[in-house]
């Protein structure tokens, strides 16, 4: 067996994200004494996100926060957008039904494939 250091990755998706390469590092924690600090940061980051009984709602955010354990920079942006990306599409299909806007339904269009 070899052992492989995992760390944990604060990760910020964009709404108009395309595939990983668009996901950024915003923080790493190196170890669990570090973590407490790193998910602080992660609810100070989505805390715009929750409505008025404290719940988060992913029809309010602007961008998509994850935290992710693993090993690399490159696997925490993979792993952060294939779980930000039905989030993204939820979001963006609010945005088109509730508010008629133009951007989302351009960006499911053509980043998605999903018409509205």
């Amino acid at each position: 067996m070899i052992y492989k250091q995992k760390f944990y990755y604060l990760c910020k998706t964009p709404l108009s994200a395309k595939g990983p390469k668009d996901v950024e590092i915003v923080d790493r924690a190196d170890d669990s004494n570090q973590f407490p600090e790193l998910f602080k940061k992660f609810e100070d980051l989505r805390s715009h996100a929750f409505n008025e009984d404290n719940l988060y709602s992913i029809v309010r955010a602007d961008n998509i926060y994850e935290l992710v354990r693993t090993g690399t920079e490159k696997d925490a942006k993979e792993e952060a957008f294939e779980k930000a990306e039905p989030e993204i599409i939820t979001n963006l299909q609010h945005r088109v039904m509730q508010k008629n806007d133009d951007n989302a339904k351009a960006i499911l269009k053509e980043v998605h494939e999903i018409e509205i």
